[in-house]
């Protein structure tokens, strides 16, 4: 398993397990758990634009505002985009997230098992067994079409860009 520098939380770094995806890649498949502990995979996407926004857990500040931004935007936008959350939480928590939040147009799944995706995906925060914060759109055959790894934990994604790449797909 190789590491790289990849996440800060203050002026700590953490190693991130793999390498970065880059535009162009095919996306890794994965085997992440829905909110009802059934596997979810690549396929079950199949056909549409993905929007796979990675999030360290959604009980922080910036994580939760990242996935109401998303909860919000996805109304929006066509039937033929998925927008994906993926963290290290068990279903149990995104569940229950999601339900006292509000959020149900976005897919929450759990990387938690063996995290699978993350280490695909090169988000993998090993020391913590968390996600960086990344996103990532994946068009309909499956090819990365934008890829950002957000290096400090407390920062944002650049949803502009994120929401520009989707809508230039469908």
């Amino acid at each position: 398993m190789e590491t790289r520098d990849g996440m800060a939380i203050g002026t700590h770094e953490f190693a991130v397990v793999n390498d970065k995806l880059k535009v162009g890649d095919a996306a890794p498949d994965f085997k992440l758990t829905a909110n009802n502990w059934t596997p979810k995979t690549l396929a079950d996407y199949t056909g549409k634009v993905k929007i796979l926004s990675i999030v360290p857990s959604l009980d922080t500040r910036v994580c939760s505002a990242q996935t109401h931004r998303f909860n919000r935007e996805a109304s929006a936008l066509s039937e033929h985009i998925v927008v994906l959350t993926v963290s290290a939480d068990l279903p149990y928590a995104q569940s229950r997230w999601c339900g006292v939040e509000g959020v149900d147009r976005v897919v929450t799944l759990s990387d938690h098992k063996d995290m699978n995706f993350s280490s695909g995906y090169g988000v993998h925060v090993s020391d913590l067994r968390i996600c960086q914060r990344a996103a990532f759109v994946v068009d309909q055959h499956n090819v990365v079409q934008y890829a950002e790894y957000v290096p400090n934990i407390g920062d944002e994604i650049n949803f502009d860009a994120v929401l520009a790449k989707v809508k230039s797909l469908v």
